[in-house]
């Protein structure tokens, strides 16, 4: 997910949980402080990180973690980044990004970009045949492109065009919101290297062959397969030609990657850095061990050490609290065969939100490092969550046993709550549910995090008072087994799954919900379905007014597409004092290690 989610899906923050699997080897590594600067010496920062799997910069289903996001980033530069200080128009770095902002024209439907001067690794120009290229590739491979929706980009172009070398043009079917189309759009743009990447072999002279749709397809399936064989990250000469500030220097599967400072980054943003060593942990406590002693040079405090934080600062750690503009939740699967009829019934989705306590988890169980999630809207950066009382469903089991037992529900504290009055009438328990059903679900989660799993023993502990049977079980990417599925497939066996220990899901810089919400959405993994939900955020792309927002966040706020859940800050990082550059942390879960650099005494 870094970001928790398919979830950022390389930008769009699911954050989703990547896996934790690590060589338990490297949790030992490290020589201690330099005097001069960090564990590693005075031009290179050690940083607990998961080992990224993905380096072709076209999001992948099931590839988009987080911490891919920002290793795809360092190597690959999109075309527009963002940044949320309400300083630039549309939110547009004009520092980071590859273009300068789009001029707009016929009502709103038309926009002109021009390239900036960049070249890539090998000193070759970024022209808009890299760009073309990109448009190439994933126009015609759009069922295997994560960030792809039917209606949105490219479906919703309707005129692609190439200027010049420097400049081109997209006019689109309708006047879309221009913030929501420059943010959630326009952010999917990677110019890729067509002179170096268009074929469709290792061994294959470099041609048009991706201009049309077969020859696309052809490149793309070779580009992906390259990008599944780990072992090669690093010695393929595909990966070599780059236009971001770092190159690959040194990958190891499921263990440490090494970054180098591009020599020939043609950005405002130069390193000033050599090396960067991204140092996979197989926990939290592994990786706070390691902090402790001092072998790392950036890291993070777990929930559940936050007390220790006095000791890190003693021994030279800058504390900072890194909030994200998120939303954390429950996902719920709306088409599993045995459980999907429980959780299509509004009553039964209130019931079980009002027996999560999200307050007091916030506060004793993520030691005030989370707030409530009230909605699909999440705060402004800059804060933690919002204020529980703002929720529309607020801690309240004597109201949940209500509602339980008016829906034709017999209540079994500690024990097992059954359907008694089967049906679909006022006070029955729902269509599809059987006299006898019990309400006994599974809550797939994610190894590795203390406070989650001591945050679902008391929301089990909560439910088992109304007889509600939660059974969890952890996994190390509990994304990966909880997919959205038809209610025939064997993959649908799953009942509610939890990705947020870090988020759930981090948004683009414009906040809609039409990748995670919507009907048949890329990252809709709970298949949730609502025409109102769909036309409410499909308002949100076109109306540039704020009420639109607000309407679409009121509205599933109170229908309930997921539990939502305490937001979490994505961690508390723990640097060193003399670290320069690491503030202020990215709300949208990037990471910018090119603004990095050692403070000499």
């Amino acid at each position: 997910m870094r970001s928790r989610f398919p979830g950022r899906a390389l930008r769009g923050a699911v954050a989703l949980a990547g896996a934790l699997a690590l060589g338990a080897g490297l949790v030992a590594c490290g020589g201690g402080s330099s005097k001069d600067g960090g564990s590693q010496g005075k031009d290179t920062v050690t940083v607990a990180f998961r080992t990224p799997n993905w380096i072709l910069p076209i999001s992948a289903p099931g590839f988009t973690q987080g911490e891919n996001a920002i290793f795809g980033q360092a190597l690959y530069r999109s075309l527009y980044q963002y940044k949320l200080d309400g300083t630039a128009q549309y939110n547009i770095d004009p520092k980071r990004s590859m273009a300068e902002p789009p001029v707009v024209s016929d009502g709103g439907k038309t926009l002109t970009i021009t390239l900036k001067d960049n070249t890539w690794s090998d000193g070759k120009p970024v022209t808009t045949k890299d760009i073309q290229f990109w448009y190439d590739l994933v126009s015609a491979n759009k069922d295997k492109w994560a960030s792809y929706r039917a209606g949105g980009f490219p479906d919703n172009i309707a005129q692609w065009s190439i200027k010049d070398e420097k400049t081109f043009s997209i006019t689109t079917k309708q006047a879309y919101n221009t913030a929501w189309f420059v943010d959630n759009q326009l952010n999917r743009i990677t110019p890729l290297p067509q002179h170096a990447w268009d074929k469709d072999s290792a061994t294959a002279t470099v041609s048009d062959l991706a201009s049309k749709p077969e020859g696309a397809r052809k490149v793309f399936d070779f580009l992906t397969a390259a990008s599944k064989d780990l072992k090669t990250y690093d010695s393929n000469e595909l990966w070599k030609v780059n236009s971001g500030p770092w190159q690959l220097a040194k990958y190891v599967p499921n263990g440490e990657v090494t970054l180098a400072a591009q020599s020939k980054y043609s950005g405002e943003d130069k390193p000033k850095l050599a090396k960067v060593v991204l140092r996979p942990f197989t926990s939290d406590d592994a990786e706070f061990n390691v902090l402790r002693a001092g072998d790392v040079d950036y890291g993070y405090i777990p929930a559940a050490n936050v007390s220790q934080e006095s000791y890190l600062k003693s021994k030279g750690y800058t504390i900072s609290p890194w909030y994200g503009w998120s939303v954390t939740y429950l996902q719920l699967n709306f088409n599993n065969p045995k459980t999907g009829a429980l959780f299509k019934q509004p009553y039964l989705r209130q019931a079980m939100q009002m027996l999560i306590d999200q307050p007091t988890i916030s506060k004793v169980i993520w030691s005030g490092t989370a707030a409530p999630t009230c909605g699909p809207v999440p705060a402004k950066p800059g804060t933690n969550g919002t204020d529980a009382a703002g929720c529309v469903y607020s801690f309240d089991p004597a109201k949940a046993k209500e509602l339980l037992e008016s829906h034709g529900w017999k209540v079994t504290p500690d024990g097992k709550t059954t359907c008694q009055t089967p049906g679909s009438g006022a006070n029955q328990c729902g269509e599809g549910i059987a006299a006898g059903t019990p309400l006994e679900l599974t809550v797939t989660s994610q190894t590795g995090f203390a406070a989650t799993t001591k945050m679902f023993a008391e929301i089990k502990s909560q439910m088992a008072k109304l007889g509600i049977q939660l059974n969890i079980k952890e996994v190390p990417d509990s994304v990966a087994v909880t997919p959205a599925c038809k209610p025939t497939e064997a993959t649908c066996s799953w009942d509610m799954s939890f990705f947020g220990s870090q988020g759930s899901w981090y948004y683009p810089a414009f906040a809609s919900g039409e990748r995670i919400f919507a009907t048949d959405a890329p990252v809709n993994l709970g298949s949730y379905s609502n025409p109102e939900a769909d036309r409410l955020i499909e308002a949100t792309q076109f109306s540039g007014d704020e009420s639109a927002l607000k309407a679409y966040n009121d509205f599933l706020a109170k229908d309930l597409p997921v539990l939502w859940m305490p937001n979490p800050v994505y961690q508390n990082s723990a640097y060193r004092s003399g670290l320069q550059g690491v503030e202020p942390q990215d709300p949208m879960n990037l990471m910018y290690f090119q603004d990095w650099s050692w403070k000499w005494k």
